[in-house]
């Protein structure tokens, strides 16, 4: 069986803490064998839709080692409008699998995906981090329904609570500066619950 037509019934979030040493290392982190998976299937990004939130058997959070964390933790790299501050990377990974009877289409194979986030190293941005832990726990950051941008149905895609996919480009480019974002976010994770 290939990696691909396997079925998966975990979820990992990895959440990266560590400030970076220039550009390069830091889009690095976008290219992992899921998402090239997801790229070599002509899926491309993803983007919300509302309907219902992924369920899995399991939810697992994962933490890089300290080790790691402190050796690229010597220099850093900012998000612009976060000069003084590193930047926090989140790291999603949701395997494919079998839709259950809370889907669009139980029975169905749903495609999974693989997400990374950006939030400024600052105190705002920990404590925005530990809310969508709590969102993740309670599976409220993704969903599966139909892509906005490339109309496959049965995908994973993000819910109502928005992330900053890129460092650069502003709001129109998910990413920084965009200096109501953390007020923003903590707002649609009040809406569900989480605050």
């Amino acid at each position: 069986m290939s990696r691909s037509s396997e079925i998966f019934t975990d979820v990992t979030m990895t959440i990266y803490l560590k400030k970076f040493q220039d550009e390069d290392e830091l889009q690095s982190l976008k290219s992992c064998p899921a998402a090239h998976l997801l790229n070599s299937d002509n899926r491309g990004p993803l983007y919300p839709t509302r309907t219902e939130p992924v369920k899995v058997d399991r939810t697992v959070m994962k933490y890089i080692d300290e080790k790691y964390s402190k050796e690229l933790d010597k220099s850093s790299i900012s998000l612009p409008g976060y000069e003084k501050h590193g930047t926090l990377v989140i790291k999603y990974d949701i395997p494919s699998g079998v839709q259950g009877d809370e889907h669009p289409s139980p029975g169905q194979r749903y495609w999974g995906a693989s997400r990374t986030a950006y939030l400024p190293d600052s105190a705002l941005g920990r404590k925005v981090l530990a809310l969508l832990r709590r969102a993740f726990d309670q599976q409220l950051i993704f969903t599966i329904g139909t892509s906005s941008t490339s109309g496959m149905s049965d995908v994973v895609t993000w819910n109502d609570i928005h992330h900053k996919t890129s460092t650069h480009g502003g709001p129109t480019r998910y990413g920084y500066p965009d200096p109501d974002y953390l007020r923003r976010v903590q707002d649609e994770l009040k809406a569900k619950g989480i605050y």
